[in-house]
């Protein structure tokens, strides 16, 4: 398998970067936003899936390792091959793509290019449970808000905590969020959800 590729952007088309790397010219497919921030004659490192068949060898490259992952998670979805699940992570980010999915919201879907309703509802029913499987288990020292140990209403904030994540934020930004509110530990689960979303 290529994971990465590494090495000099020499042409630019549409959809695609050619890179060299040691004599050899790979076309690698790209999403719009990344293309749009490439050059020729500068240095890249994309992550990359390489895909077999009878017909074609084709890499879609990466600059974002995430977009990867979720790339590949799309692919599992039925019915969306390499090039639509390309079109839809030009039309949302993996983050838009991820919250959308978690909070059942077929109307942001809806909006990437090519995704109808029931393919909304598709990728709803089977990457929801892919997208919770991907939350860090181990956080960093840096995000791990201490939000139990919080004076006052520590109910209230343990609660709103699990509603951000139920709608698709990490478990660390959740609290993050809702330690910079101020006067949290005395807010009820409605008012910590108003005033934490701000901060996401």
């Amino acid at each position: 398998m290529i994971c990465f590729v590494q090495g000099k952007v020499i042409d630019l088309t549409e959809n695609t970067a050619v890179v060299l790397v040691h004599g050899l010219g790979l076309e690698i497919w790209m999403m719009p936003a990344d293309l749009s921030r490439q050059a020729v004659g500068e240095e890249v490192k994309l992550h990359t899936y390489f895909q077999v068949r009878e017909d074609a060898m084709q890499l879609f490259g990466f600059l974002n390792k995430d977009d990867l992952t979720v790339f590949k998670l799309l692919l599992n979805v039925n019915g969306v091959g390499p090039k639509a699940a390309m079109g839809i992570l030009g039309g949302i980010s993996s983050n838009d793509l991820r919250r959308a999915v978690m909070a059942d919201d077929v109307k942001a879907l809806s909006a990437a290019p090519g995704v109808g309703k029931k393919t909304a509802q598709k990728l709803i029913l089977e990457l929801k449970d892919k997208f919770h499987a991907l939350e860090p288990s181990v956080l960093s020292m840096e995000s791990q808000i201490p939000y139990v140990d919080m004076p006052g209403n520590t109910g209230s904030i343990g609660e709103a905590v699990a509603a951000l994540t139920a709608l698709g934020y990490y478990q660390a930004e959740a609290a993050k969020a809702i330690q910079k509110v101020d006067g949290a530990a005395e807010m009820n689960v409605e008012e910590l959800l108003r005033a934490a979303l701000k901060n996401l």
